[in-house]
Order: C-alpha cells, then sequence, then structure tokens
C-alpha cells in the first residue's frame, strides 16, 4: 500500500474448546512455528508466541489490509486440521468459538512479548479465566458472562 503507514500491534488470545488442557508440550512448540508459518504467509508479523496446555497468546505487528477475524480464522482452522491430522493430541482436537484481540502501542512491544513468552510463570498464579476477565477489565471491554468461553472449574 503506497502512503500508508501504520504501527498496529495485537495480542490474539482464544483456548481449546471445552478449555480442555490437550496442548502438550512435547508438540506445542510445532504448533506455535505451525502458527507462525500462517501468519507470515498473511504477511503479518510474527512477535511472539505462546500459551498452557488449554490457551494460546500470540502477538502480531498487523498491517492495515488484513482483516483480523479472517486472520484468526485462518489459524484456528488450519492449526486445528494440523493437529488432527498429524495425531499429535491423543484426544479430537478443537479450538473454541471466539477469541480475544487486544490492542497496543509501539512502546509496550518488549513488555506485552515477555508477558506472553512467560506464560506457563505467569499462570502459576493466575488462572486462565482470571487472566482474561483481567484482560476485558483492562481494555474496559462491556461482556456478557454467557458468552465467554466455556469454563472447566
Amino acid at each position: 500500500m503506497a502512503n500508508t503507514f501504520s504501527q498496529i500491534y495485537i495480542q490474539i488470545v482464544f483456548a481449546v474448546k471445552g478449555r480442555a488442557s490437550l496442548i502438550d508440550l512435547v508438540w506445542e512448540e510445532r504448533l506455535y512455528q505451525y502458527i507462525t508459518g500462517i501468519v507470515r504467509s498473511k504477511k503479518q508479523k510474527m512477535i511472539a508466541i505462546n500459551g498452557m496446555p488449554n490457551h494460546i497468546h500470540f502477538f502480531i505487528g498487523m498491517r492495515p489490509d488484513c482483516i483480523l477475524s479472517d486472520l484468526v480464522r485462518e489459524v484456528k482452522k488450519s492449526s486445528n486440521k494440523f493437529i488432527n491430522e498429524n495425531r499429535l493430541s491423543n484426544f479430537p482436537f478443537a479450538w473454541q468459538e471466539g477469541f480475544g484481540a487486544f490492542s497496543y502501542c509501539h512502546s509496550e512491544i518488549d513488555r506485552v512479548a515477555k508477558y506472553i513468552l512467560n506464560q506457563k510463570q505467569h499462570h502459576q498464579s493466575i488462572t486462565f479465566k482470571k487472566e482474561y476477565h483481567d484482560f476485558l477489565k483492562e481494555f474496559e471491554i462491556a461482556y456478557d458472562e454467557k458468552y465467554l468461553f466455556e469454563w472447566i472449574e
């Protein structure tokens, strides 16, 4: 895009269907590499990706011609197929519907990337449910609890 300049940084968060802990440490890096490949093939910049057995976070530099919902749909559809076709999970794998997307300014890139890369340590003291509610509160996003992820208590 000639004469178009932008700084768009988005953290995307979504969960395994039913919030089941199906992402195994043995193959999670393969999954993250696969998702990174999808993001790059769509000409977006992967800054950081990491997660837990029941959800993932990734942080991208997004071009203004990208449609975020289309990108996330492709990431979820393709990675779901990748996991199932390669029989990475011992159980049928699927992502839950929906996702969270949170925008940041340039000065926050390092902080957000470190936060994502430290997911395992972070979740030793906070649940995904609390983390997600905190994001919604911090970004002042109105929501109805019944439309959030299916939470397993």
